[in-house]
Formats: C-alpha cells, structure tokens, sequence
C-alpha cells in the first residue's frame, strides 16, 4: 500500500489530493491547485484564435476538448506558449514536489494609466503532461469530480491510521498483529497462538494484517457521482467520443446528439476488463523488474564474496611468497651458522695444539735450565748435544706458520637481494582480458539433427574458416507453439539432446557462440517435429484399478541438488543419499521438477536413530532450507517417526496416522498433477487419506533430516504398491525417450537439458549407449 502513495498526491501541493478534478488528459489536480496555476491570456492569442489565423503551430488535437499542447522551449515553466510573440513572462515558481506553477497575478495598474484590457481567456496548463487547456464559460466546474480518487484516499489514510489493539488481552491490550475474517476478532501474537491455534478447524481460517481487516470490515458503500452540468441528475450513460459519463437530460438537451453513447454500466465492465488485461502486461513487466532487482543484489553479493574470495587468494600468495623467503632465510642462516661453527672450529683446534705445544716447550726450557744449574762437567756434556739438538728442533716448530692463525675473523658471505627487492616492487595486477574478435555464428550440422519421440538431438560446428576462439555455445529452442526462445543449454558441447518435449510439436531451434569479447549471431533456425507420441491419460481413473500401459505412472528418477540444498546436507553416492551434521532439520530438493503428469518416486532409509522426524514431499524451488519441510507455504510434507505420522503445510499439522518408520523402511511418494494431489506410503502401505490436494505449479522432491537419519532415493523400482487400499499395481519402465510424458514448466519450455556425450547434470535415465546420438561413437 505504501508503494501507492505517490498516486494519491497532487503534483502541484505535493499532498493527498483534495477535491481532486479530472483534466481531458486523463491526470488530476486538487480544485484549489488547479485554481492557483490558471493563467489568463489575451483573447487574440488563445490556441483557438491562433489556429483561426492560421498560424504556424502545432495542432494537437485531444479529446475535442484539448485543442492545443503548446509548450515553450525558450521557457521551462508551465503556462508559456510557444510560438507567440507577446507569450507570457511571468517567472514561476516551484511547488513542494518540483511542479513549476505561476503566482498568482500581479496587481494591474490604476485605470488610468492603463489602456482598456482586452477580453481574455482562462487557460490551465497540466503540470504532468504539459498541455495547455481552455476553460469554457463554466471554468473549473466543467472538469468532472474524481470521487473514485477521494473513495481510494480515504480508505489508504484509514490503514494509515492508529494501530489497532487486540480484542482478547485482559490488561493493556497490546497492539493487533492479525485479523481473522471468520472470527472477525483482532489479535496480538500470543493471544493468536493461545486462542486462534493454527490447527484443527481454525486451520482454515483466513488471517490477514489488521489494517486490510479494518478496510474490509469498515469499507464504504460506493458513492453516485453526479452530473457536472446538472447536479440533480445522476449519470447513467457513457459518451464514447468525448470519453467521460452523462446524465439523461445531457441527452435530452442534443449535447451529445453524434456521439455514440453506451450504457454505464456496460463500459463499467468494459474498461474494468480493459484495465484488468493493462495491469496483467505491467504486473510481467513490474515482475520481470523485481527479478533485474534481484540479480542486482544477487550481483552486489557476489560481488562481496568474490572480493573476499579475492582478498583470500592476495592473502595467501602474499603469505606463499613469505613463507618461501622464510625458508630460504632459514637456509642462508643454516650456511652461516656453518660457516661460524667451522671457523670456531679451526680456531679452537689451533688454540688446542698451540697449548699443547707451549706446555712442551715450557717443560724442555725448565728442564734445560735445570740442567744447566749442575757442577758435573762430565755428566753435562753427556747429554747437552741431545739437550741443544732438541732446543733447535723445537724452535723451528715455532718458526712454522704455527703463530699465524689459520682462520680470518670475517665471514666471506655476500647476500645478493636487489634483484628480489626489485622484483618486490614490481608485483603487481596482470588484467588477463585480450582483445578477440566475435565468434562467426555456427553451423548446424543438418545430416546430425534429428528427433525421437518426444526428444530432439541437435549438433553444430565453427565455420571451417574460422580462427576465432570460442568459450562455448547457446542453444534456443521455443516453447512448439511459435513462442519466444529459450536457453537450454549453455556449455562447451557442439552436441545436444532435449529430452522431456512435447507429443506431435513443432519447434524452432538455433544456436550462437560466445567468448570473451561478445556473442556471435544466430544460426540459421532449424524447424523440428516431434514424434505423435502416446496419451497418457489418468482422468477418471480409480485408484484402485490396475494401472496399464496407456495409464502409466512415470516412475521419477532424480538425484539430490547440492547446489539449492542447505550447507549441513551431506552427499554420497552420487547424489543419491543424504544425510546432514546438524541436530536441527535441513532441507534439501531434487535436481527434477515436475509440472504435470503422474509421478511416484521411493527413498529408502539407511539409518535411523534417537527416533527423529523426517520429512517426505514436494517443495517449490524457494523453500526455507533449514527448517522441517512443511513449515512455510512452500512445501508440502509427511513428517514421520517410528509410531505415528502427520502431514504438513505452512506449519498446520493435520491426519495423525499410526504406524512409523525404522531402518530400512521404505516411504513412497505419489505427486498426481492430473488430479493434482499428493499421497504417501510407507512400506508399500498408503498412509493416512490423500495428503493435499488442489496443487498446482511446478513441484521439486523434497526431504527434511537431521544427522540421526540418512535417506536414499531408489532407482531400481520394478513393481510397488500403489497407495490405496491393498491393490497392486505395475510400473511399467521404459527408455529415457519413451517414459517420462513432457516435463514442462507451464509455458511449455524445456526443463532439463543434458549434452549429447554423457556430460549431463541430471542422473542417467538409461545405459549410456542409449543416448548416443547419431554420428557418435
């Protein structure tokens, strides 16, 4: 409602419109506005006379009652015409919303000083659109009242207006969070949830916020507009060419004697149908701009993600780099210290062997001086000879090298890091985009292109001649009927299969390339015909008869989606089986939707402990991902434990049935879109009636678990029991092209798409030879 406000303001005061009136172009103004931005012009230049003599202006007829739109491009400000010489130069001003309007006139001189004033006529100029209108005689009184604008007003400032209070709270009523139309009572959250449970009958009751409950209960009867011309007359018939509603003495006066007039009500219908039709292409357009917003945002965070993405990769090279010239510092320190540990070494060896040395000849030059302290001659020179023979040798020990030292005190290292520094100071961004030319638009390979059944095979190559790198391909088909095209298939293959098409169909296909610089053109299109096919028909059908081949139940293979599934989810086998790491319920879909036909689908389970709750059903793409499947409007659900079940929808629980589930188990699912309901079964048993009903759209399976539970789908499903009272049926399995009847969304597009050489995101319908298409090997 807030949205709409804008609608109800006058452009010229900027508030709620007050008395507002109609302009022949269709937009309003308050009276009094409108009364302030008249302008006065002489007679001999209103857009009449102008016309008359014949003037070079432009003549824009509108209504029969706009007989001129000027507006000056030498002046800006509404009320100046184009195209005159005396226009007016009256400065204007600017109203609260930015509409330039005119101040009032200016106070004419005495009488006597001015010449007699020439007759004039009132003009009004719309603000929104520019055109300049001419009052009759009747001036403002012959532009019709909007009372339907009043009506619109007065109830949007009734839901504007104080909170309401709850209708239950014994002390303080606190203020309404809801009305319930059956009830007719307002409520706060807690006396809703103490009073107005969402279960059992009041399940069904339709709540709504307090200010919509309050225009319903308090909406007024729809006023009888009146004529303008003869305000006792009620009108009653509608003037087609003048476009505005008339009373019967308009008519008996010959006003509109020409004109085709209709009933009233009649167009009432008419334009109210008309008006409908309007809004349906602005509500696409108006949905189509909630989903650019939407990719917008979707932009803006990933374009936070990849910033902090980006920033991690920086981070972590800058940290590689640090962390190589760590070792390598390391290892420059581990050769210095080798190098200090050999020269102490040296050092040291030396200082030992010249103490050892210095001891030596200490003790001979002692003992020599002994020796040469005695008196006996003989005794001496028996052994001076050896005594100064020794004394020589030792000497000339000394004289050596031996008092030179064998190592410097310097270390001969010298670290070599300008190269790296430099190198430092040039790391730096590389922009990897380079300049290429466009693709060239491929050629389909017509002797490769064919259909088969409801499936169709096509394949394309590059122009022979074509140098120009290609990133990947687009392929368009339409939807059979002539329609739009669409993607359905994005990817690097020059071979793809469409699988899930419509029965005796007509279709379009073409292809462009892409790459780094921009997209090539179109392909020629290429025009396929689906094969007549067969009707699957399950209208009418109880039940409880067995089903044959021309009531066929198409058995629904799928694998889980990590892509939409809860971040807890855990995968395994290929897909198939699930289970997740948090005590809390996660939801998680499967990678087909189904939008019409007959479906039964079965999920094994392989653990199951601590009694939990999982949930079985269908789910719509938005569902809420970490709560129990069931608890929004998104979803449709079986929750289960090991005594009893019950179904869920926007978390109203309803059909408790005994009987559970344990490990091994097996809980089956039965989507009907041709009578559109959903039914469940639990070891090959229905449980409970049939679940929902009325469901329309497009349906994904669904689960809900926890880390107690693990879920497997089951594709080997050769015969089960339908879910009814105790009647066996068959499924009866075919090939991939001849099972599933046209997985469509409602406007017919192909859902699923997989490249023609097992590079298929969707799990294998049949053995892999099976999807060949022609040509491959």
């Amino acid at each position: 409602m807030e949205e709409m406000e804008e609608e109800l303001k006058c452009p010229v005061c900027g508030s709620f419109y007050r008395e507002p009136i109609i302009l022949p172009c269709s937009h309003n103004l308050c009276q009094a506005c409108a009364r302030n931005i008249l302008v006065q012009t002489p007679e001999s230049e209103s857009p009449q006379s102008r016309r008359a003599s014949g003037s070079a202006v432009s003549d824009y007829d509108y209504l029969d009652l706009d007989k001129m739109s000027l507006y000056s491009e030498a002046d800006s400000g509404y009320g100046s015409y184009g195209g005159f010489a005396s226009a007016p130069t009256t400065p204007c001003q600017k109203s609260p919303n930015g509409v330039r309007v005119f101040p009032p006139a200016a106070p004419p001189p005495p009488a006597a000083l001015a010449p007699p004033p020439p007759p004039r006529n009132a003009c009004l100029t719309c603000p929104q659109c520019h055109r300049s209108l001419v009052l009759d005689e009747r001036g403002l009184r012959g532009f019709p009242r909007n009372r339907l604008l009043e009506g619109v007003i007065d109830r949007y400032q009734q839901g504007r207006a104080a909170a309401l209070r709850c209708q239950l709270c014994e002390k303080a009523p606190k203020e309404a969070a809801v009305m319930c139309e059956q009830c007719d009572v307002f409520y706060c959250d807690p006396c809703r949830l103490r009073c107005h449970p969402p279960r059992g009958p009041l399940a069904k009751h339709r709540l709504v916020p307090p200010a919509q409950g309050r225009v319903s209960r308090r909406l007024s009867p729809r006023k009888i507009s009146t004529c303008t011309d003869h305000e006792l007359e009620n009108h009653s018939m509608y003037c087609v060419q003048c476009k505005s509603p008339v009373c019967y003495q308009c008519l008996e006066e010959g006003k509109h004697s020409s004109h085709e007039v209709k009933a009233l009500g009649a167009m009432w219908k008419l334009h109210k149908s008309q008006l409908s039709q309007a809004l349906n292409g602005l509500s696409d357009r108006a949905k189509e701009a909630k989903e650019f917003l939407v990719q917008l945002r979707n932009m803006v965070q990933q374009i936070q993600e990849n910033s902090v993405e980006f920033e991690a990769c920086l981070v972590a090279q800058c940290d590689a780099l640090i962390d190589a010239l760590n070792r390598r510092k390391a290892q420059l320190l581990s050769r210095v210290n080798k190098e200090h540990e050999h020269k102490l070494k040296v050092v040291r060896d030396q200082i030992s062997h010249c103490t050892v040395k210095l001891r030596q000849t200490t003790g001979l030059m002692e003992y020599c001086l002994e020796v040469i302290k005695e008196n006996d001659p003989s005794g001496f020179l028996q052994i001076s000879d050896a005594l100064i023979r020794r004394v020589h040798l030792t000497e000339d020990q000394w004289g050596k090298g031996t008092l030179t030292p064998r190592m410097t005190t310097d270390f001969d290292l010298n670290l070599d890091n300008a190269p790296l520094l430099q190198s430092i100071h040039q790391l730096d961004f590389v922009q990897m985009k380079v300049s290429s030319p466009v693709p060239a638009p491929p050629i389909l390979q017509l002797e490769e292109c064919c259909t088969h059944n409801n499936s169709a095979t096509l394949s394309w190559k590059q122009p022979p001649l074509s140098t120009v790198q290609v990133e990947g391909y687009i392929l368009e088909l339409d939807d059979g009927n002539g329609g739009q095209f669409r993607e359905v298939y994005v990817g690097k293959e020059t071979m793809c299969t469409v699988d899930g098409l419509h029965f005796n169909s007509t279709y379009s296909a073409r292809v462009k390339a892409f790459n780094k610089t921009g997209v090539s053109p179109y392909s020629k299109t290429l025009v396929l015909q689906t094969s007549e096919g067969c009707n699957f028909e399950t209208q009418g059908t109880p039940y409880s008869q067995l089903v044959d081949i021309k009531k066929m139940v198409a058995v629904a293979w799928f694998s889980f989606d990590p892509a939409s599934a809860h971040a807890d989810i855990i995968f395994s086998n290929d897909n198939l089986t699930v289970t997740c790491n948090s005590y809390d319920d996660r939801v998680v879909l499967g990678k087909t939707g189904f939008s019409k036909g007959l479906h039964y689908w079965e999920l094994s389970i392989d653990r199951y402990d601590n009694h939990p709750d999982p949930a079985f059903g269908v789910a719509r793409i938005d569902v809420l991902k970490d709560a129990m499947l069931g608890k929004d409007d998104k979803a449709w659900a079986m929750y289960v434990d090991n005594n009893r079940s019950w179904f869920m929808h926007n978390n109203s629980h309803t059909n408790r049935t005994e009987g559970g589930i344990t490990k091994g188990a097996t809980v089956g699912v039965l989507l009907d879109l041709t009578r559109r309901t959903l039914t469940f079964s639990i070891n090959e048993d229905q449980q409970g009636p049939v679940a929902f009903e009325n469901l329309e759209g497009l349906f994904f399976p669904a689960v809900s678990l926890n880390r107690n539970v693990q879920l497997s789908v089951l594709l080997n499903i050769t015969k089960r029991w339908l879910p009814g009272p105790s009647r066996y049926f068959h499924l009866f399995i075919f090939l991939l092209t001849d099972l599933i009847p046209a997985i469509l969304s409602p406007d017919k597009s192909p859902v699923f798409t997989k490249p023609g050489f097992g590079t298929s995101t969707l799990p294998p319908l049949a053995p892999p030879a099976l999807h060949k298409c022609p040509g491959t090997s």
